[in-house]
């Protein structure tokens, strides 16, 4: 997959985990975008990569299924690329360089939205993001900051490092990780 987002990382160099990343609007409404998505087309996405867990089973049974089992109204596709919906929002770049399609778009906006000249996705870029390893995501604050270090009992705040991500990669982690963007960048 082409499309990819930068990150700030802080990571931990005394027990090489991330700490946390700061994230911009891109990658927060990647990640929000997530929860749009049917298992179906993450599954399609993630096709020929080792995941854990039953569900890949069942996609390759009905890509394995003869189309003659099927009711005639039904086509595979509709399960192994099932179009996502969208409410009111036009899905980010990252999700959209996903193997989906997308319902619905920028033209189900009202005509308030579009006076206003809305900017697409999910949350506002005047903000910078705190995304924890784990992929909690909070406003950055400067207390919010300090607290989690504290709480992770992190002495020395090493190094801030920027990463490129790959959502597919990021998909596939946050499907079988609670660490995952140290299993991403780190691992």
């Amino acid at each position: 997959m082409a499309k990819t987002v930068s990150l700030k990382l802080l990571v931990d160099t005394t027990t090489d985990k991330v700490v946390f990343a700061e994230a911009g609007k891109d990658f927060v409404d990647f990640l929000f975008g997530l929860l749009q998505l049917p298992l179906g087309g993450i599954l399609a996405a993630l096709r020929g990569q080792a995941v854990s867990g039953s569900t890949m089973k069942i996609y390759q049974s009905v890509q394995n299924l003869a189309d003659e089992y099927l009711l005639p109204n039904q086509r595979k596709d509709s399960l192994l690329r099932p179009a996502t919906a969208t409410s009111n929002t036009e899905p980010s770049p990252l999700l959209k360089a996903l193997p989906f399609s997308f319902q619905g778009s920028s033209s189900s906006y009202s005509s308030y939205d579009r006076s206003k000249n809305e900017v697409q996705g999910y949350v506002k870029s005047a903000v910078v993001y705190t995304v924890a390893d784990d992929l909690t995501v909070e406003p950055l604050s400067t207390v919010s900051s300090v607290a989690l270090l504290n709480s992770l009992k992190v002495k020395d705040i090493g190094f801030l490092q920027e990463k490129i991500v790959e959502g597919l990669k990021l998909l596939k982690a946050s499907l079988e990780s609670t660490t995952v963007l140290t299993d991403v960048f780190l691992r």
